[in-house]
């Protein structure tokens, strides 16, 4: 088993959240693909947005509907900080994941999380369980609690 899905096992376990990891054994590279996949609507698909804030080394993640994008101006009003987007090697670096891989749980370094309005609307969402392969379901409310995230809109 990698780090990254030991990590986030390991967070959700301490979060007491009991989590079923599921491998893709099917290409899911875009959000439509992942939710063919599972046989879910596409907003059901958490996608995690990176930014980095500006100055800074930290990182800003924005866990968004599958079907939205984010609207850098409206994520710089949520946080408060001038933001420019994370690159793949500063995604890994900093969060311990590849991009398509990253998780809501298991951060090497604290990041601040914001929630997606839309994804509320389901009772179970999918979220990268740390590999671009892996998955595990969630009641989008607990995810929102038990990740700290802040619920605000913040995208177009």
């Amino acid at each position: 088993m990698s780090k990254s899905l030991k990590r986030v096992e390991a967070e959700a376990k301490a979060l007491g959240l009991s989590i079923k990891i599921i491998r893709e054994d099917v290409q899911t590279t875009t959000a439509q693909m992942a939710a063919d996949a599972r046989g879910c609507g596409v907003d059901q698909i958490v996608k995690s947005i990176l930014f980095r804030e500006a100055g800074s080394e930290r990182h800003v993640l924005f866990l968004t509907a599958g079907g939205n994008r984010v609207s850098q101006a409206k994520a710089e009003a949520a946080c408060g900080h001038g933001l420019s987007r994370a690159d793949a090697a500063s995604i890994r670096a900093y969060t311990g994941f590849a991009i398509g891989g990253v998780s809501p749980l298991g951060h090497l370094n604290p990041v601040v999380k914001f929630m997606d309005p839309r994804l509320m609307q389901f009772e179970i969402i999918w979220a990268a369980a740390g590999t671009p392969q892996h998955v595990f379901a969630i009641n989008p409310a607990l995810l929102a609690e038990k990740a700290a995230a802040h619920i605000i809109d913040f995208t177009e």
